[in-house]
């Protein structure tokens, strides 16, 4: 995966995280465990991508 496919995806999720702040009327402490929600997922994304976390596909239950 290029870098620049990498940037671009931080970048959509980001931007459609901002709408989602700004446009949907929620509760403000709904927004905030979103957006933990939302950096959580980005980041373990981030660390499959670079191979930081292959460790954890050969876990069986």
């Amino acid at each position: 995966m290029s870098l620049l496919t990498i940037l671009l995806v931080i970048i959509v999720a980001g931007f459609v995280l901002w709408l989602v702040n700004n446009m949907i009327p929620m509760d403000h402490k709904i927004k905030k465990i979103l957006n933990i929600v939302v950096v959580i997922v980005v980041c373990v994304w981030l660390l499959k991508v670079f191979g930081l976390l292959s460790a954890l596909t050969n876990i069986q239950v």
